[in-house]
């Protein structure tokens, strides 16, 4: 495998300047209808290039050996799979949420996914849901998918919340890091 762009391999400010671009204050309204004074928006640092690019140096390290593809959900997950990809010189598919019902109907844009090892790639893991689903329906193609990659993981300290489809999270940051840089 490639290594990351930079010559640096341990990126120690990351975590502060992803948390200072995406957290955001104010009146929120979560997905789960609760009104909330801080916000995390991800989508920040994924359309800073630079932040994208130090995101993706950092999970160069983190991806398998033997991932013939990296596979970048919807949409989150699609610009870093892009970085990503550039820096691996491995080819990206485009997961969708659901498959489209026109054309190929294809749920994976890309290469054919069957017999080949793809490590999923993600922005934020918190419940795991959509990574579930992504690995369910690769794998239902005949796909092995053994590990995500993801930017930030906010799932509670020392859970695994994809344990139920054995797969393996491998974050750059957790929820853990990004809240020691508010102290």
């Amino acid at each position: 495998m490639m290594g990351p762009v930079t010559d640096e391999t341990n990126d120690t400010t990351l975590a502060r300047d992803i948390d200072a671009c995406c957290r955001l204050s104010g009146e929120f309204t979560l997905r789960s209808g609760q009104v909330s004074h801080e916000y995390f928006d991800k989508y920040l640092f994924e359309s800073d290039p630079v932040l994208l690019g130090r995101v993706a140096d950092q999970m160069v390290d983190l991806v398998p050996e033997g991932t013939e593809l990296l596979g970048g959900l919807e949409l989150g997950g699609i610009p870093i799979v892009t970085a990503l990809s550039m820096r691996m010189n491995l080819p990206a598919l485009f997961v969708r949420k659901k498959a489209k019902e026109y054309g190929t109907c294809k749920l994976a844009e890309g290469p054919d996914v069957e017999g080949r090892r793809i490590t999923i790639i993600e922005d934020v893991i918190t419940t795991g849901g959509a990574v579930r689903d992504a690995t369910n329906a690769l794998r239902a193609a005949g796909a092995v998918v053994e590990v995500v990659v993801c930017a930030i993981d906010r799932s509670p300290e020392g859970v695994n919340p994809l344990d139920d489809v054995q797969l393996e999270v491998r974050p750059v940051l957790t929820k853990a890091e990004l809240d020691a840089v508010q102290r």
